[in-house]
């Protein structure tokens, strides 16, 4: 074979090589909610115990605004820390950092923002955290593991005497929609690669909205509505727990696959049970009724 033959032969090899390596990686936008879904606690009990406002009273308070719909769901907190006069007076910026500190963490966060980012062959996914807990106490807790601009949290503005002043914006309810919408056309992703992460029925409005659309919803808590709307419900102490259906579902990897790539980093998966919850509600027949209404 001549040397431009070879020559020939070896560029062609190259390019070829350099188009399998420049293949496109499937984009997906990963957005998770912060209380309770990447930490173990509610930011309104640490930050009760902090201010010294007895946790029992917050929750008596925010139970009460739930049932009556007063706020959108998961703004409750935001509310009192505008409305409430013993809030208002105690509370101030620094506490919402402190609380942040204070905050207990699920394992592994960082672990799972940088797996998503780059672990996954040929899948990209951008770590975003949507939640209604002030935005101070989400980067507080998560700092050096998610970027600042990668939380959308409640924003309030200050008095010059560090004071509450009023809310600039919240990402409650149909906040997390409109925050969702806004990263999906920012990204350039489709709705159908649109994953959402929930705990609880403030997240069940974001839910539907992503799963209308052929998106991934995964409930991280039995609560009931918002397990029976996500797709899938996943148990664990663990963040990067989140990962299996999203290797299962999405990438579409087996038991297997999935018990190598997490023995990869160090991690055995040591239960897996899956079992599918069926929730009822019994009561006696209505056969007084049926009887009477016989009769006449």
């Amino acid at each position: 074979m001549r040397a431009i033959d070879v020559f020939c032969w070896l560029s062609v090899f190259l390019v070829n090589l350099m188009c399998m390596s420049d293949k496109p990686l499937k984009h997906y936008l990963f957005a998770s909610d912060f209380d309770q879904t990447l930490t173990f606690n509610d930011s309104g009990y640490v930050l009760s115990e902090l201010v010294g406002i007895p946790t029992t009273e917050f929750e008596r308070t925010a139970e009460g605004m739930a049932k009556l719909n007063l706020v959108q769901q998961g703004a409750e907190l935001a509310y009192l820390l505008l409305h409430d006069p013993e809030f208002r007076a105690r509370v101030r910026r620094e506490h919402l950092y402190e609380v942040g500190k204070r905050i207990r963490l699920k394992e592994n966060i960082e672990l799972l923002y940088q797996i998503l980012e780059k672990g996954i062959d040929g899948y990209r996914f951008d770590f975003y955290v949507l939640s209604a807990a002030p935005v101070e106490v989400i980067q507080s807790a998560l700092e050096g593991i998610v970027p600042p601009d990668h939380i959308y949290g409640t924003e309030f503005r200050y008095k010059d005497s560090g004071e509450i002043d009023t809310i600039a914006g919240t990402t409650a309810g149909y906040g997390k929609v409109a925050a969702l919408d806004q990263l999906q056309t920012q990204l350039q992703v489709g709705p159908d690669h649109i994953i959402y992460v929930g705990d609880g029925s403030s997240d069940v409005h974001v839910m539907l909205h992503v799963n209308v659309r052929d998106g991934f919803t995964i409930a991280v808590s039995e609560a009931r509505h918002v397990s029976q709307v996500a797709k899938r419900t996943v148990l664990s102490n663990d963040a990067l727990a989140v990962l299996v259906p999203i290797l299962e579902e999405i990438v579409g990897w087996e038991r297997l696959q999935i018990r190598e790539f997490f023995e990869s980093y160090g991690l055995l998966i040591q239960d897996w049970d899956r079992v599918r919850t069926d929730w009822l509600t019994l009561r006696p027949a209505a056969s007084e009724l049926a009887e009477a209404v016989t009769t006449d």
